[in-house]
């Protein structure tokens, strides 16, 4: 398959991020990269950096585990599961589960990437006074 060992090239990368990662993601992303997640939307590497810097000033020990992939051309779709510690609220390792489509470029790098995951139940309602609004908001509108 044409992009298997790109996309090879990203598993490896995720799971295997640091801070220096950060320093090499012209290895795996175009310099026009498109990158969506619930919190950003940005075009090109330097923000896409600055992004994953942040990363890992606001928690410790991050880290992704692929769980499956898919790949159809130029298109994979990852799930993963996100493991880290919240610097300020807890020293719980905590998971958040998600998805990633991304869509390679000619030359093998990424040059669209968007995560899907849910930001109430995979963050909002593990936070200490937010997540007891949230998991009161959610049993609510069940009723």
């Amino acid at each position: 398959m044409k992009h298997q060992a790109d996309l090879q090239r990203v598993i490896d990368f995720f799971e295997s991020i640091s801070p220096e990662s950060a320093h090499t993601l012209s290895l795996v992303y175009t310099d026009d990269v498109w990158f969506k997640d619930p919190f950003n939307e940005v075009h090109g590497l330097a923000p896409v950096r600055h992004i994953f810097t942040h990363m890992f000033e606001q928690l410790d020990a991050p880290r992704f585990v692929v769980t499956h992939h898919l790949l159809q051309d130029d298109h994979a779709f990852l799930t993963w599961d996100f493991l880290f510690r919240m610097k300020r609220f807890s020293s719980d390792e905590q998971c958040i589960r998600g998805a990633t489509h991304i869509r390679f470029a000619a030359d093998g790098r990424v040059n669209y990437h968007r995560d899907y995951w849910d930001v109430a139940e995979e963050l909002y309602e593990k936070l200490p006074v937010v997540g007891a609004l949230m998991r009161w908001l959610k049993a609510r509108a069940k009723n």
